[in-house]
Order: C-alpha cells, then sequence, then structure tokens
C-alpha cells in the first residue's frame, strides 16, 4: 500500500504508548497509517538516526501574533522547535477572543488552543516599554464575559488563565484567583495559575488549587520558589502534587532557575509538563523554544522518555485532549522529528547563570496533519 507520506528509520519514542523502536512511520489522509517496516509512500523521507515523537505540545506559549505585544508567529515558532500543538495562555481575554480565534487559530496549520484569560483584554500590557500586571485592577475581570466566551468556543478554550503574584496582581494575594475558580466552575474547565513574586506565597497557591489545574512557572527562582535554602520543599507543595496539581515549567523570561530545578529533581519532584512560556521578549533568549528548555532538562539528568513524555501525552492530558499527542494507527497525523546532538552547548536560566551541556535536543522536521514541514529559523516577532 502506498501513503501520502512516510518517514523512514528513526527512532520512534512514545512512552504513552510503550513504543521505542526503529521503524518506517506512514500518515495518509490525516491520519497516522501505519507503523512498520519497508512501507511505501508518495513522499519518503529518510529519518536515519533521528528521533521521532507524538507532535510536541506546548502547553505555554503566547501566540496571539499581531494582536498583543507579547504575541509570536505560531507557524514560524512551531517550525523553529517542531510543536504541533501550541497552547496560548491567557494572551486574549473575553474582550479580544473573537478576533484570536478568527484571525490567528482558524487560519492557522498549527493546532492553537488556549488558556482563556478572565481579564477582559488578557495580558494586554506586556511589552519592552510597558509593563502593567492586568490583575492589578480587580475590575478588569470579567467572570461573567468569560463564561460566556467560554462557552462559546469549546473547540478551542481549554482552561481558564490567571497571572498571580506581586508584578501582575500587586498586594490583592490569593483574591484575584476567586474570579477565575467562578469561572472555571461554571464552565467545567481547569485553571492555568501563573506564579510570581508573593503576595501570594507559592505554597499557598499550592494549597487552593484543585485536581487538574495547572501550576505554571512551577520552577521559579528565588524569590517566592518551590524549595527552600535547605532543599526543603513544603508539605502544601506535596500535598497539591498528591491530589492532582499539574506542575508546568513555563520558563518564559523570569521562571527558570537552574538552582530550582536541580533542587526539585534532586529531591524527587520533576516537572510534569515543560513548556517554554514563549513569547516576544524571550524567544531571542532565555527561552528561546521548547527543544531548548527540553535541552536544559536533559542537561539536568532527566531521561528522555521522560522529557518526551512532559510535552507529550502529559500536556494533552492536561488539556483533556490525550489523542492529539500520540503514535498510534488512527491518530492525528502529527510527529515531531529531533535530532540529539553531541556537542558544547552553553544554556542560560532567567538571573543569567550559565552551564554547559554536552547534547542538545534540535529541531530538524514536523509533521502537521500530514503534510511536511521543515525546522525553520528563529519565529518572527
Amino acid at each position: 500500500m502506498t501513503h501520502d507520506l512516510v518517514l523512514k528509520g528513526a527512532r520512534l519514542l512514545d512512552p504513552a504508548e510503550g513504543l521505542d523502536r526503529i521503524a518506517d512511520i506512514a500518515f495518509a489522509e490525516g491520519r497516522i497509517a501505519a507503523i512498520g517496516d519497508e512501507l511505501e509512500g508518495t513522499t519518503v523521507r529518510d529519518c536515519t538516526g533521528l528521533l521521532l515523537t507524538p507532535g510536541l505540545v506546548d502547553l505555554h506559549t503566547h501566540v496571539y501574533w499581531g494582536g498583543s505585544a507579547l504575541g509570536v508567529d505560531p507557524l514560524a515558532y512551531a517550525r523553529k522547535t517542531a510543536a504541533a500543538t501550541l497552547i496560548d495562555t491567557g494572551s486574549a481575554g473575553p474582550g479580544n477572543y473573537a478576533g484570536f480565534a478568527a484571525h490567528v487559530i482558524a487560519p492557522s496549520p498549527v493546532r492553537i488552543l488556549a488558556y482563556l484569560h478572565v481579564s477582559i483584554a488578557g495580558v494586554y500590557a506586556f511589552s519592552r516599554e510597558v509593563m502593567v500586571g492586568e490583575s492589578r485592577d480587580l475590575d478588569l475581570l470579567s467572570p461573567r464575559e468569560a463564561v460566556r466566551v467560554a462557552r462559546e468556543h469549546p473547540e478551542t478554550v481549554i482552561g481558564i488563565k490567571i497571572r498571580l503574584g506581586r508584578r501582575t496582581s500587586g498586594t490583592h494575594g490569593l483574591s484575584a484567583l476567586a474570579y477565575a475558580m467562578d469561572v472555571a466552575e461554571a464552565t467545567g474547565l481547569p485553571i492555568m495559575a501563573h506564579i510570581d513574586e508573593a503576595p501570594p506565597r507559592y505554597a499557598d497557591l499550592c494549597a487552593a488549587l484543585r485536581p487538574g489545574d495547572v501550576l505554571t512557572h512551577a520552577f521559579r527562582p528565588f524569590p517566592n520558589a518551590p524549595v527552600k535554602g535547605d532543599g526543603r520543599i513544603p508539605e502544601e507543595v506535596w500535598r497539591a502534587r498528591e491530589r492532582g496539581v499539574i506542575f508546568d515549567i513555563g520558563h518564559g523570561q523570569g521562571s527558570f532557575g537552574f538552582a530550582t530545578a536541580r533542587a526539585m529533581l534532586a529531591a524527587g519532584f520533576p516537572p510534569d509538563v515543560i513548556s517554554s512560556d514563549v513569547h516576544a521578549l524571550c524567544i531571542d533568549g532565555p527561552a528561546h523554544d521548547l527543544v531548548t528548555t527540553m535541552t536544559k532538562f536533559l542537561h539536568l539528568g532527566m531521561d528522555l522518555p521522560q522529557i518526551v513524555r512532559a510535552c507529550t501525552s502529559a500536556p494533552a492530558a492536561a488539556i483533556r485532549r490525550p489523542e492529539i499527542a500520540r503514535l498510534a494507527i488512527g491518530a492525528p497525523a502529527d510527529a515531531s522529528l529531533l535530532a540529539i546532538e553531541d556537542g558544547s552547548f552553553e544554556l542560560r536560566d532567567v538571573r543569567g547563570e550559565t552551564e554547559t551541556a554536552s547534547q542538545r535536543i534540535a529541531a530538524r522536521g514536523l509533521v502537521l496533519g500530514g503534510t511536511w514541514h521543515d525546522a525553520g529559523p528563529a519565529a518572527l516577532v
């Protein structure tokens, strides 16, 4: 049988499916059609020596390109980092989500889903020149409109976003979370909560979140880090994990520190999800993209299957779309082609601390809906 597209000879790795073997994979009519040997296709690409995973899911991005100051071009970014699904986290709120849905999400060949911000305009003032925390003014939070918009867009709104902390919600502490919680309970959707400097305290936010909610910026540096100076993780953090709160990296401009990450891993607390928090102010560093963030965890000692799971099946489960990140017959025809390169690679965290890695994960190509895309240059901003 001749398929539309066949990628030959890669190492296929999907921990959720128990798949780790060298094989061919075929795509036809928008689905994965076959996994095996000596498959035939109209288009055939030799992928010997490369790693092929389910289409990577970047759980924390900002891709409202042209509609918000922090947005980046979703297709250019997807090609740069070989990600098939981009989750926008609060760039748009109920006052401007219709434009995001019509002008960015709908025409995009990349799957874009969104956490809808409770703020009427989303993250509306995030730039090099102007930086205003939208949750500082509680009058900007619009739970009634957020419920309406979430119900009108069930195909793309997969959760509710709120940003909390001194830089984003001022001195309100957990007060703004109540608005997001009302919306989440009315719509049956999970929350993604941003945390920066106190208030609120990291541990207090952990105690407030529900099973299935996501705490992003989970490995942020001091102050308000998840681990104390003596290496101890507060009980509230452990209890949150036990009851099903999801801990997401969300690297970004200010939310990943090597010291925190090393301490958390040493304490037996790996991230549930690895994401980039890519936006206009961090796409040129320190975050860069998802594969660079993955590389940092490879350098810190996480094994490759753990890393792949944290960028595929784990985020897909968090957004309740487990079918989008699988290497299985009949699954959507998305896949990420990666290389594990040896060399000397400088990595930088948000505090400017640098470490040198001996390996890196690099994008080599992307299958979106059965169509091949070469790995591209840096995303437009």
